[in-house]
C-alpha cells in the first residue's frame, strides 16, 4: 500500500494523536512523581532523573510534531492543496514517530529512551496502543510509502507545500530564494574553503532587502514583520549557506534586546542603524568554562564617572571583529554572584580585520579556528579596562542583564530552528542531486531503494521540523509565551539537520568525505546547530521542566 485513502488517513491520525497524547500525560505523571514528588520541581531530583526527564521532553516534542503536521495537513485540505505527496508525508511521519515512541526515541546516537524509562511498564504503555496507532505503525512508513515519496521529490522541484497561506510570506520567500541562488550558493563553498568572511557586498544587498530590520518596528526604520517572516527568510538564506542565514541572528538579538529593554533614546539611536545595516552587532555573552551557566559569568564592569571599565574574557563570539556594536553581558555587582548581578551594555567598538581584529584600547583577542560555520568567524576576546559609556547601559538600569537576555531567547531559538531547517533542506537537495547524477551498475544510485528511502525520510522529517518551527513562530507572533515551543523546534530541527547531512554524505560515498564537495561543508555546518543557542541537553531541560511545571 502506497497511501491510505485521504479521509481515512486524517481520521486515523486524529485518533492516533489522541492515543499518544494520553500516553504523554501518563508519562508526565510518572516523571513528575520522580522530580517533583511534593508538587515543586527539586533540582537534586532533576539531576538524578535527567535521562527520563529529557526522554519526556523528546516524547513531548514528537507529540507536538505530530500535532503540527496534522494541523498542517488539515489546513491544506481546507484549501484543496493537500496533494499525494503531502498526504504521504503525514502518513510516514505518523507511522515512524509512533513506532519510535513505543519502540525507542533516540536522544542521541548512543541514548535511546523507551516508555519504561519514563515509568511506564509494557502493560501500562500498551494500554494506550489503540487500533489506529497499530495500523499507522504497521502501514504508515512502509518501504512502498517511502518509494512513492522518493519518486514525487525526485526532480528536485517540489518537496511539499509549506502551507504559508500568506502572500507576503510567499513573495518574501521567493525573493530570498532568488537572491540566495544568484549571490550565495555559487560562492558559499569557496568562502568556506578559504575560511573567508562573507563579502560586505553581500551584506549590503541583504540590508537593502530589509533582512536586518525584518522584525524591527516600522517607527524605528524596520519592516515591522513577525517571527514567521523571520523563519521564512532565515530558512531560505541558511539553505544557501548557514553563515548568511546567521547574519540576521545578531541583528535580531540586538534589535530584540533594545526594543524590549532599551530606553526610548536608545531605541531611536540604534534600531534604525541596525535595520539599515549601518551598524553590524555581535552578541558577547559566553565566557570560558561557563557555557550555558550564565549565572557564573565573571567579566566585570566597574563604574568610573561617565564610563564603565570592563575587565575579563569572552569566547565563542561570532562575527566579533567586523562589527560595530557589542551586546555585552557583564557583572556590575561583585557581591551578587548570581543572575541579579549581571547587566547588559550596548558597547560600541571599531571594526577590525584579519590583521588587527580588535583595534580598540583595552580590547584584544584572536580567531578560533572551526570546522564549519565559518563565514562570520569565531573569536575569543580579552577586556582590560575597556571603556563603555555609562549611557550605553541597556535601559539605564543595572542588574537587569539576564532578565533582558532571557526575553530574547524565544526568538533566538526559533530563528536557530529555522536555520536548521534551511541546512536540512540544503543537505537533502545535495544528496538528491548526487543520487540522480551518480551512475553505478549502469543506473543512477537513486534507483537503489536504500538511497531513495533515505531521501524520502529526509523530506518527511524536514517538513515536520519546518511545521514545528512555524508553530513556535506563530505563537510568538500572537504574543504568547513560547519557550517550550521554541525549545522543541530547536531540539528537533537541529537533529534533523545533522541526520540529513550525515545521510547525504553517506549517499555521496567517498566523495562526501572530499572537501571539494559542498556536502562536506554542510555536514560541518549542521553539527554546530545541536550546540549553540543552547545545546540539545539544555533544550530538553527547558522543555521538560516547563511542561512538568505546568506552563503548557
Amino acid at each position: 500500500m502506497t497511501a491510505l485513502l485521504l479521509p481515512d488517513l486524517l481520521s486515523l491520525c486524529r485518533a492516533a494523536l489522541s492515543g499518544v497524547e494520553a500516553l504523554q500525560a501518563a508519562a508526565k505523571s510518572q516523571v513528575s512523581a520522580r522530580v517533583a514528588p511534593k508538587g515543586k520541581i527539586e533540582s537534586a531530583l532533576v539531576d538524578r532523573h535527567q535521562f527520563p526527564l529529557h526522554g519526556f521532553a523528546w516524547l513531548s516534542t514528537y507529540v507536538e510534531a505530530l500535532r503540527q503536521m496534522l494541523a498542517w495537513a488539515e489546513r491544506l485540505e481546507k484549501t484543496g492543496r493537500l496533494g499525494r505527496l503531502e498526504a504521504l508525508m503525514l502518513q510516514a511521519l505518523f507511522g515512524e514517530y509512533l513506532a519510535q515512541i513505543w519502540g525507542g526515541i533516540a536522544l542521541s546516537q548512543v541514548e535511546i529512551v523507551r516508555p519504561q524509562d519514563m515509568g511506564l511498564d509494557s502493560k501500562e504503555s500498551h494500554r494506550f496502543f489503540t487500533p489506529e496507532i497499530a495500523r499507522l505503525k504497521r502501514e504508515g512508513n512502509s518501504d512502498a510509502v517511502r518509494m512513492a515519496i522518493a519518486e514525487l521529490i525526485r526532480d528536485g522541484h517540489h518537496f511539499g507545500d509549506a502551507g504559508l497561506d500568506d502572500e507576503t510570506l510567499t513573495l518574501t520567500r521567493d525573493q530570498m530564494r532568488r537572491f540566495a541562488e544568484d549571490q550565495v550558493i555559487p560562492h558559499a563553498h569557496e568562502w568556506h574553503l578559504k575560511d573567508e568572511l562573507i563579502p560586505l557586498g553581500v551584506i549590503e544587498q541583504m540590508a537593502e532587502m530589509g533582512v536586518f530590520g525584518l522584525t524591527i518596528p516600522e517607527e524605528y526604520g524596520g519592516l515591522g514583520l513577525g517571527k514567521m517572516a523571520m523563519c521564512v527568510v532565515t530558512e531560505e538564506l541558511s539553505r544557501a549557506y548557514i553563515g548568511v542565514g546567521s547574519l540576521g541572528t545578531r541583528s535580531e538579538i540586538a534589535g530584540e534586546l533594545i526594543r524590549l529593554g532599551g530606553t526610548e533614546d536608545q531605541k531611536r539611536h540604534y534600531l534604525p542603524k541596525i535595520a539599515s545595516g549601518e551598524i553590524l552587532p555581535t552578541a558577547v555573552f559566553t565566557e570560558p568554562n561557563t557555557g550555558s551557566d550564565l549565572a557564573s559569568l565573571r567579566t566585570r564592569a566597574v563604574r568610573a564617572g561617565d564610563v564603565y571599565k570592563v575587565t575579563g574574557n569572552k569566547t565563542w563570539i561570532t562575527h566579533a571583529a567586523r562589527t560595530d556594536l557589542m551586546t555585552l553581558l557583564v557583572r556590575t555587582d561583585p557581591n551578587d554572584k548570581g543572575y541579579q548581578g549581571l547587566s547588559m551594555f550596548l558597547a560600541a567598538k571599531p571594526r577590525g580585520d584579519d590583521a588587527n581584529p580588535f583595534p580598540a584600547q583595552g580590547m584584544s583577542g584572536g580567531e578560533i579556528k572551526v570546522l564549519g560555520y565559518r563565514g562570520m568567524k569565531e573569536y575569543e576576546i580579552g577586556f582590560d579596562g575597556f571603556e563603555v559609556a555609562a549611557q550605553s547601559l541597556l535601559g539605564q538600569a543595572e542588574g537587569q542583564g539576564f532578565k533582558q537576555l532571557m526575553a530574547t531567547f524565544e526568538s533566538a531559538r526559533i530563528q536557530t530552528a529555522a536555520r536548521a531547517v534551511g541546512v536540512a533542506q540544503s543537505a537533502m537537495e545535495a544528496g538528491l542531486t548526487y543520487a540522480n547524477e551518480r551512475i553505478q551498475f549502469a543506473r543512477p544510485i537513486f534507483e537503489f531503494p536504500r538511497v531513495a528511502g533515505k531521501l524520502a525520510w529526509m523530506a518527511v522529517e524536514t517538513m515536520a521540523a519546518r511545521q514545528l518551527s512555524y508553530f513556535a513562530a506563530r505563537e510568538k507572533d500572537s504574543d504568547r509565551r513560547c519557550d517550550i515551543e521554541a525549545g522543541m523546534a530547536k531540539l528537533l530541527a537541529a537533529r534533523v539537520a545533522w541526520a540529513n547531512a550525515d545521510n547525504a554524505v553517506q549517499i555521496h560515498g567517498g566523495n562526501g568525505y572530499a572537501m571539494e564537495y559542498p556536502i562536506s561543508r554542510i555536514l560541518c555546518d549542521a553539527r554546530i546547530l545541536n550546540i549553540f543557542e543552547g545545546a540539545a541537553e539544555i533544550q530538553a531541560q527547558v522543555v521538560a521542566r516547563g511542561l512538568i511545571a505546568g506552563r503548557n
